[in-house]
């Protein structure tokens, strides 16, 4: 029998950019679900908090609306909203903050979580705010969405206004793949069974390949993305960290500085990539108009309504670790916009037996692969060679060892944002990064762009519904190997 969730201490959680998609689609939803499973104490509270004039009955309109195109129980999400309200704020202004420091002190014994959903560059005026008010003392906690910052540079001019506020302790630096069901199970895989760790080094694979491919084009995030990319919205954070998850030693414990110790060191032995290698090692790419699901859509230059833009909306770079575990196994990152399938998957790719003892009419030995898919259905396979049942001599098979969450446990996985929500007000900062994990992203992903920029180079153009321009396919075949589809 499955033990019930152990519900968290009571709670405040505000939500700057309270309107905004992430809110509505994840974050709300997200704490619906562990409100539902009895998780979150009726005397907790969260507040939405953006510009808009709304009051609490407008909020939780828009809030309800939202939680049952997305399947809830009309009667459980009814339960759920009187938890909810609403106060219009904005960050640059003063009206308003003195009735919002005055709520807030009416539960002083609550652990209090300010959640940024907001862009970037409001993060320093609403961490200042709360600190000038006294919000920042006792069990608070302050959760920074990423991307934080362009590069190092404004990365530490953040970090560092910040942390006059709140103290690293306090500050929960959120990367939401971290929080997938899949990721975690990477952990137990390799740290929990004798058959995965002793083969998991530079003797044992040959390649591993991360790839998050999106449907999508930019849409509504245009305006953010011209100015992010690809590299800093995707790589430089999600991608990174699950590289750091593949690659990094057993940690001592699962402590949370345990386990980001040894991230870090991941990140620190990056080899580098610059102007004198970029060019072998990367590719840039940019959707123009095609087909997704069997209609068709513009390019992005169409989409920003500018034919000038350099922005990349797909990358695929070759990284290698200099250290003993990993040298000479390439690490090959993929993401993009406008591509075939929304899929994010881990594929580590053994390397080939080192004789056959089987006649070449039996059939070709494929290599291992552990393939971990994050997102949709998540689920792991372990692809092995078998024989093929039946008389007639022996011929091989190559079939894979499927373990779907969904299927195994007979229930639906949780959201990141349900794990990691409830992480912050329990004080948990392990699947969060530490400001030096940040700066070490930052460090190995700026020649990189810098590179780029210097080169004076166009993204190569790809037509959506494609796997990105033709660059990236030669990337990984001019070393002998083929980017994973599950189709194989």
């Amino acid at each position: 029998m499955t033990a019930s969730p152990q519900p968290v201490d009571p709670f405040d959680l505000v939500i700057f950019g309270g309107t905004g998609d992430l809110a509505v689609r994840k974050l709300l939803p997200a704490l619906y679900h562990r409100f539902v499973d009895g998780q979150i104490p009726g005397s907790s509270r969260i507040i939405g908090v953006a510009r808009e004039g709304l009051d609490d009955d407008g909020y939780r309109t828009t809030i309800r609306k939202a939680l049952l195109e997305g399947g809830a129980d009309a009667s459980k999400v009814d339960t759920f909203l009187p938890q909810v309200s609403y106060r219009s704020l904005d960050a640059r202004k003063d009206d308003g903050w003195d009735a919002f420091a005055t709520l807030m002190g009416e539960q002083p014994n609550h652990v209090r979580v300010f959640y940024l959903s907001t862009s970037p560059d409001l993060f320093v005026d609403i961490c200042n705010r709360l600190g000038s008010y006294g919000l920042n003392k006792g069990e608070a906690r302050v959760v920074l969405e990423k991307p934080i910052g362009r590069n190092l540079a404004s990365a530490n001019q953040i970090n560092d206004a910040v942390g006059r506020v709140f103290d690293e302790s306090q500050t929960f630096r959120i990367d939401h793949y971290l929080g997938k069901e899949t990721v975690q199970n990477l952990l137990a895989l390799r740290f929990g069974n004798a058959l995965f760790e002793p083969l998991w080094n530079a003797e044992h694979i040959d390649h591993v390949q991360i790839t998050v491919a999106e449907t999508l084009g930019v849409g509504q995030r245009v305006a953010y993305y011209d100015h992010a990319g690809a590299l800093r919205d995707m790589v430089q954070n999600h991608i990174l960290q699950l590289l750091c998850m593949v690659a990094m030693e057993p940690p001592s414990s699962l402590a949370p500085d345990a386990v980001r110790d040894e991230k870090l060191k991941v990140l620190r032995s990056l080899k580098p990539i610059d102007g004198g290698n970029a060019a072998q090692l990367t590719v840039r790419g940019q959707y123009r108009a095609g087909a997704a699901d069997g209609q068709g859509v513009p390019g992005y230059l169409d989409e920003l309504k500018d034919h000038k833009s350099n922005t990349e909306t797909f990358t695929a770079l070759k990284a290698e670790i200099a250290n003993w575990r990993w040298a000479g196994v390439p690490f090959y990152l993929r993401t993009g916009k406008r591509l075939p399938e929304r899929v994010s998957e881990i594929v580590v790719v053994f390397k080939e037996v080192p004789h056959s003892i089987f006649d070449p009419s039996a059939g070709v030995l494929a290599q291992n692969r552990l393939v971990l898919r994050l997102q949709p259905d998540e689920n792991i396979k372990l692809w092995v060679t078998i024989k093929h049942p039946g008389p007639g001599g022996l011929r091989l098979r190559y079939v894979s060892l499927d373990m779907s969450f969904a299927e195994a446990f007979g229930v639906q996985q949780p959201d990141a944002y349900e794990r990691l929500l409830l992480d912050v007000v329990r004080g948990n900062p392990t699947l969060f990064m530490r400001r030096d994990e940040v700066e070490a992203a930052w460090r190995w992903a700026d020649p990189i762009l810098a590179a780029w920029a210097d080169s004076g180079e166009t993204p190569r153009q790809y037509t959506s519904g494609t796997w990105g321009p033709s660059a990236a396919v030669a990337l990984i075949e001019r070393d002998g190997r083929n980017w994973y589809e599950d189709s194989e």
